[in-house]
C-alpha cells in the first residue's frame, strides 16, 4: 500500500509462485506417462535441480512492474524503439530515462547497457538489443540472441544484484520465432545459474498471455521440477543444446571468439601457464617445451613416459582444433555428410554419418578431418553413437584406411572411450571385410563397437525412428530391399 492507502501497482517479486511451487498442479500429468525403470539410469544434460528451480518464477504480466533489483527492457540499436515492453517501462520510468539513455550512444545488437530505474520499483534497468530474424543468417541470430540473455546476466553479476526481470527480448517486430527463441532464453539462464547460481537469488521470466502457452511448454526441458519431469522431457530437447554456457555450438560457425583465444575452452586450469603458451607457435622455442627432435627421438626409443605421450597427444589434438575453429569450412558443411540427430534408446546423443555425400575424389581431405573435429569436440564429452550410412557408396565415396588412421590417431581419448557403438548401415561383403582389416590390424578398442545392420527396422531396435534424420534415398533403397517399415516417418528436409 502507498501513503494515501491506495494499492500499489507493483509487484514484488518474493510475493510471486516458483516455478517448483507449480509441480503440485502439474503432478497428475506425469502419471499419465509413466517412467518405465529402464529408463531411470538415464539422465539429462539439465537434470533435476531443486535450488536452481527455487530461483525461477514463469509471471504473464509487464515487466516494467516487476519490484526486483533490474528489469531487462528489448529495444534497437538508438535504444529508441516503439514496442510494448519498450513503451511500459518508459511511461512508468518517467522523463528522465529518455535523458539517460541519450548519453549511451546507442547500443549494439547482443550487448547489454544499464540505466537507473527512476520512477520504476526496479532500481535498475538493463537495456539490450535483439537480433532482427532472417533465416538464412540464423546463425548469426542465434549467437546474438545469446548475446543479449548472457550478458544481461553477466551485468546483473558484476553489479552483485538479486533478482533480475527479463521480457521476451525477441520482439515481434524482430520476427524471431518464438519457440526457438525461448529455447535460447532457456538454456542461457540455466547454464548461468549452474556456474554462478550464488549470484542470483530470482529470475522472472515476465510473459504476455500469447508467450505463456510456449514457456510453460518448453520451461520443464531446461528445469524439470522432478525427475518424472527430467526423463519425460529428455526426447524433446533440439539436437543443438549449446556449450556448457548454453552457447549455441552450430558447425558451419567460422570464428569463436573465447575468454583465451587461441587455448580450447576445456583446456583446464592445472596445465596453466605452458597450456596457454603450447598453442603460441609450432616450432620449439614458440612452444617453450625444449626440443622437439629430441622428443620424438625419445618416442622412437620408447624412453617418453606414458603420461608425456598423453600431454603431447593432447597438444597435438589442439592445435588441430584451434585451427578447426579458425578454418573456413563452410564448403565441408554444404556436403551434410556429417550431422547431429536425437539421442538412442539409452539417451546417447546421435550422430550420422552418409557416406554418399562425401565426395573423396573432389574435397580436400585434411578439411574434411578439421570439419570433424569441429563438430565433434563437444559432442565426445559424453557418450554418443555413430551411425553411418554405407547405403549406395560407391569407389568415389570411399575413405581409404590411411586417411582413417589419421583420423583415429588424431582425435582426442574422449572420441574413443565416449563412442559406445558404431551403426554400420548397409553394409556390403567388401565393406565388412574392408572394416574388419582396419579394426583388426590398424587400430584397436573399436571392432567390439561396430554393429552391422542391414535394414531399418533393425536400426531401430536401438534407435527411435523419431530421433534420427534419414537422407530420402536411405529410406527409399531400404524399402526396395527390406520392404517398406515405417512409412509415416517423414525424411529430412534438410537433407
Amino acid at each position: 500500500m502507498d501513503p494515501l492507502g491506495a494499492p500499489s501497482q507493483f509487484v514484488d517479486v518474493d510475493s510471486l509462485p516458483g516455478w517448483s511451487d507449480a509441480y503440485e498442479a502439474k503432478q497428475l500429468d506425469t502419471h499419465q506417462n509413466p517412467v518405465e525403470k529402464a529408463q531411470v539410469g538415464v539422465r539429462s544434460p539439465f537434470p533435476y535441480r531443486e535450488d536452481i528451480n527455487a530461483k525461477i518464477i514463469l509471471w504473464k504480466g509487464d515487466v516494467a512492474l516487476l519490484n526486483c533489483t533490474a528489469i531487462v527492457n528489448t529495444s534497437n540499436e538508438s535504444l529508441t524503439d516503439k514496442n510494448p515492453v519498450s513503451e511500459s517501462i518508459f511511461v512508468h520510468a518517467g522523463p528522465d530515462l529518455k535523458d539517460e539513455l541519450q548519453k549511451l550512444k546507442g547500443c549494439r545488437t547482443g550487448e547489454a547497457k544499464l540505466t537507473k530505474g527512476f520512477n520504476l520499483a526496479a532500481r535498475f534497468i538493463i537495456h539490450t538489443v535483439g537480433p532482427k530474424y532472417k533465416s538464412r543468417y540464423r546463425t548469426a541470430a542465434e549467437s546474438s540472441l545469446y548475446s543479449c540473455y548472457r550478458n544481461v546476466l553477466q551485468l546483473a553479476k558484476e553489479q552483485a544484484m538479486c533478482s533480475v526481470g527479463f521480457c521476451v527480448i525477441n520482439s515481434l517486430k524482430r520476427c524471431y520465432p518464438l519457440e526457438d527463441a525461448t529455447h535460447i532464453a532457456l538454456r542461457t539462464v540455466r547454464r548461468f545459474l549452474e556456474i554462478h547460481g550464488e549470484s542470483l537469488e530470482k529470475v522472472v521470466f515476465a510473459v504476455s498471455e500469447l508467450e505463456e502457452a510456449t514457456y510453460q511448454k518448453l520451461l520443464p526441458l531446461y528445469f524439470p521440477r522432478s525427475l518424472e519431469e527430467e526423463i519425460q522431457s529428455l526426447p524433446y530437447l533440439p539436437a543443438d543444446i549449446g556449450n556448457a554456457e548454453g552457447e549455441p555450438v552450430v558447425p558451419e560457425r567460422q570464428i569463436r571468439i573465447t575468454e583465451k583465444p587461441g587455448v580450447p575452452d576445456d583446456a583446464s586450469d592445472e596445465e596453466g601457464l605452458e597450456a596457454d603458451l603450447s598453442f603460441i607457435g609450432s616450432h620449439a622455442f614458440a612452444r617453450m617445451e625444449g626440443d622437439v627432435d629430441k622428443q620424438r627421438r625419445l618416442i622412437l626409443q620408447g624412453q617418453l613416459s606414458e603420461a608425456a605421450l598423453q600431454k603431447q597427444h593432447q597438444r597435438n589434438y589442439n592445435r588441430w582444433l584451434c585451427q578447426a575453429r579458425a578454418e573456413d569450412l563452410s564448403d565441408i558443411a554444404s556436403l551434410k555428410a556429417l550431422y547431429q540427430t536425437g539421442v538412442d534408446n539409452c539417451g546417447r546423443t546421435v550422430m550420422v554419418v552418409v557416406g554418399r555425400n562425401i565426395p573423396v575424389t573432389l574435397i580436400d581431405m585434411e578439411k574434411a578431418l578439421l570439419y570433424f573435429i569441429h563438430v565433434m569436440d563437444h559432442i565426445a564429452v559424453k557418450e554418443y553413437v555413430l551411425v553411418y550410412f554405407h547405403t549406395l557408396t560407391n569407389d568415389y565415396n570411399q575413405l581409404d584406411s590411411n586417411f582413417l588412421k589419421k583420423l583415429y590417431d588424431v582425435v582426442d581419448a574422449k572420441y574413443k572411450r565416449n563412442l559406445k557403438a558404431l551403426y554400420f548401415v548397409h553394409p556390403t561383403f567388401r565393406s565388412k571385410v574392408s572394416a574388419w582389416f582396419f579394426t583388426t590390424f590398424t587400430v584397436s578398442g573399436l571392432k567390439d563397437k561396430i554393429h552391422y545392420v542391414e535394414s531399418l527396422q533393425q536400426l531401430f531396435t536401438a534407435i527411435p525412428p523419431e530421433q534420427i534424420d534419414l537422407p530420402p534415398f536411405v529410406l527409399e533403397y531400404d524399402a526396395r530391399e527390406n520392404g517398406p517399415y515405417y512409412s509415416s516417418y517423414p525424411p529430412s528436409p534438410d537433407l
